[in-house]
């Protein structure tokens, strides 16, 4: 796999081979997709919405200055907020055209193409552990079902020890809190705090998204 880092930018971003079978992200087989994602970020935020919910939430959880894992960051609105706030951000999505939007609307961080099933930030010059992790976005939902444990594994082999992995995702699809549940222990991971909200909302059953505050 080629990545471009920030310290080579004219290094071209190139897919992950084979990642098809790990992912259900729509925007690997139909590049306008992903555009529309991009643009449609772009908009809200120019738009003067508030995109930092999660964002706002590991800065609480994180020291300061700390060191995090934007796990599919997408075009880099959590990762970028983070880094603007004083930490070490690097972000991993695994569509090219999402890192690429990263790069050119929040330089203050590192973003790198990769699949979070076989994730490895140390062949990819970032061999230091991290304070802590977000995924966000619904990231978890277009992850292949045979292939969550292994994200859950490969993202806690990247944090400190007693560092956290925060997971928000909806609940109404796919993925569910039973799921999260069934692999946290073989990952290395226990839960710490559930919620219904970003903003912290108590968790209940039938609330229609989840925020989880594990810990390794």
């Amino acid at each position: 796999m080629t990545v471009m880092s920030e310290r080579d930018p004219q290094v071209p971003i190139e897919p992950t081979p084979g990642v098809r079978d790990t992912t259900l992200w729509p925007g690997l087989e139909d590049p306008e997709h992903s555009r529309w994602y991009v643009d449609r970020f772009r908009t809200m935020a120019a738009d003067g919405q508030d995109l930092q919910g999660e964002s706002r939430l590991v800065d609480v959880l994180a020291p300061r200055g700390a060191r995090l894992l934007d796990a599919g960051c997408g075009p880099g609105r959590h990762g970028g907020h983070l880094a603007r706030l004083g930490h070490t951000v690097v972000g991993v999505d695994i569509d090219p055209a999402l890192i690429r939007a990263a790069r050119e609307d929040y330089p203050g961080a590192t973003w790198l193409v990769g699949d979070l099933a076989t994730l490895d930030l140390a062949a990819l010059g970032e061999p230091e552990p991290f304070d802590g992790a977000l995924v966000a976005g619904n990231v978890m939902d277009f992850v292949a079902e045979p292939h969550r444990g292994e994200v859950l594994s490969r993202l806690r082999a990247h944090l400190r020890a007693g560092g956290f992995l925060v997971v928000g995702c909806r609940v109404v699809r796919g993925f569910t809190p039973a799921h999260l549940d069934a692999a946290t222990g073989a990952a290395g991971l226990r839960l710490e705090h559930r919620f219904a909200t970003w903003d912290l909302r108590p968790w209940h059953t039938d609330a229609d998204f989840c925020v989880s505050v594990l810990r390794a």
